[in-house]
């Protein structure tokens, strides 16, 4: 090959690499799976560089559904806690309890309510995650600090090490608890159709009473510290009643038979945007109140209303859109189911104007609000004489059909239903997660947030952790999954011009 050869040779090369890593700056969806949490968000301006719309693209990979098949039913408690590495516990009882219904049994007193103390021993301890290490230090640290302060190490900075030992201990305790019935933290092995595998031994007791005491203290102490972090910041209360965080849907919401908050066990309720009852059902009836809408610009399902049918992203008393999680289970709730918590639940909707509260940001504080019921239910029944009976479980006797589950996980209402043959082998699975069940109102706060922050075609760095601060308070899979300790998750921002031209990218991750 000749110098004049080699030399076109060379520019072309050069060209066509040019060319591809161009393209490849482009790509910003990778359909990798759910529990990477890479997301995409994409913005359009008009004209005067305001935004049309924006959308928040999720790759959804959702595959247990099918590898689900063939499989022995009892494996299912095992399997699908695979399907998150921060919500195992959630998957695990959504599916014990399917199994109950499976098997037509029911688990035996004890066995209820071991179930229900690891539960609530688990919504504890993943709440404090987010609290003090996923969307707290927005607040804590605040909203417009440097990325790389935005974690547990800037939250620390802040409330002091003393504090940051707290939380970590504490932390670390609860999941001991976990542990000690489930063999391990991210994959419990505890539920079995009819009960659980593992009973309180009596002199083990007494160091999960003073956890339990110590965890109520935890908990008012967290209260404590975002309520001072949040009430005395005005520009705090202002964002987080401003119009780019509100939005007016249903919520749903698991509740007792006093309409309580509880997380493993009762009826789902959905009020709507004025606080009105629109429906209550069983797990085995969600089919009839629940449905399922795809959009060609995500790989994620969004839920709505059966009855009232999908009317695109429409808010008000009529909407189909509902929303499920810390937030809206106070709002789908008449109360708390125990003292403490109940005044924090007066509280919270005092100062924040009357119920239902709209603010998504406002979840934050729900959380916490969470963390105090679920702490006291603990010590409730951790001293319940109950607790330490050797009758842990009810033996199967019935073959098996099919079977609904649901438990509140942390982030929201979870869903498992199984079908199998007479072996008790899998034909059918389907999940709906707490992020599908609240996709519709993250793609609306994601678009309302742009719509607020970006005028005139200017963006600021600060974008990124508005948009992401949007989603966030929902707590959802994709941001638990790969919130690193630089405070950064994979999320890509296109901005496009009103020739649907790509005017700016911001990457983070």
């Amino acid at each position: 090959m000749d110098k004049a050869v080699k030399e076109v040779f060379n520019e072309g090369n050069l060209r066509a690499n040019a060319a591809y890593q161009a393209a490849k700056r482009n790509i910003t969806i990778d359909p990798i799976t759910r529990l990477e949490g890479h997301g995409k968000v994409d913005i359009y301006l008009d004209e005067k560089g305001d935004v049309e719309r924006a959308y928040m693209q999720v790759p959804e990979l959702r595959g247990f559904e099918v590898f689900s098949l063939g499989r022995p039913a009892e494996d299912m408690p095992q399997i699908t806690s695979r399907i998150c590495g921060v919500c195992p516990t959630a998957h695990h009882m959504a599916s014990t309890k399917c199994l109950d219904d499976l098997y037509h049994t029911q688990p035996t007193s004890a066995g209820r309510k071991i179930r229900e103390l690891v539960y609530n021993t688990f919504v504890l301890e993943d709440h404090a995650l987010h609290v003090f290490v996923l969307g707290g230090p927005d607040f804590i640290v605040g909203p417009e600090a440097p990325p790389a302060e935005r974690n547990i190490v800037g939250v620390i900075g802040k409330v002091g090490l003393e504090a940051g030992k707290k939380v970590i201990n504490t932390r670390k305790r609860l999941r001991e608890l976990i542990a000690y019935f489930g063999g391990k933290v991210v994959h419990p092995v505890l539920g079995l159709p009819g009960g659980v595998s593992k009973r309180l031994k009596p002199e083990d007791r007494p160091k999960f009473q003073e956890l339990a005491k110590d965890g109520v203290e935890f908990a008012e102490w967290s209260n404590a510290v975002l309520k001072d972090v949040l009430l005395k910041n005005e520009d705090y209360v202002a964002m987080i009643k401003s119009e780019a965080f509100t939005h007016q849907t249903c919520y749903m919401g698991m509740v007792d038979d006093q309409n309580r908050v509880n997380f493993y066990d009762g009826k789902l309720r959905v009020v709507d945007c004025t606080g009105k009852e629109v429906c209550k059902f069983t797990a085995q009836q969600y089919r009839d109140f629940v449905s399922e809408h795809v959009e060609p610009w995500s790989y994620m399902k969004f839920t709505f209303l059966k009855d009232r049918g999908w009317q695109d992203f429409a808010e008000g008393p009529d909407s189909s859109i509902y929303a499920v999680g810390p937030l809206a289970r106070l709002n789908a709730a008449d109360g708390m189911a125990t003292p403490k918590a109940q005044a924090a639940y007066d509280e919270f909707y005092q100062v924040l104007g009357g119920k239902p509260v709209h603010h998504t940001l406002a979840t934050h504080w729900a959380r916490v609000i969470e963390m105090i019921y679920a702490a006291e239910r603990i010590e409730q029944l951790i001293n319940d004489p109950e607790i330490t009976s050797e009758a842990i479980r009810e033996v199967p006797t019935k073959t098996p059909t099919e079977g609904m589950g649901v438990v509140e996980a942390p982030r929201g209402t979870l869903f498992h239903h199984y079908q199998t043959d007479e072996r008790g082998v899998i034909s059918m699975a389907n999940m709906i997660v707490a992020t599908g069940n609240n996709a519709a109102r993250i793609a609306m706060s994601v678009e309302r947030a742009a719509k607020g922050l970006i005028k005139g075609g200017h963006v600021t760095e600060g974008l990124l952790n508005k948009v992401e601060m949007a989603f966030r308070a929902y707590d959802p899979c994709l941001g638990c999954a790969t919130h690193s300790l630089p405070g950064h998750l994979p999320l890509t921002v296109n901005i496009f011009n009103h020739r649907r031209e790509l005017y700016r990218q911001l990457r983070q991750g």
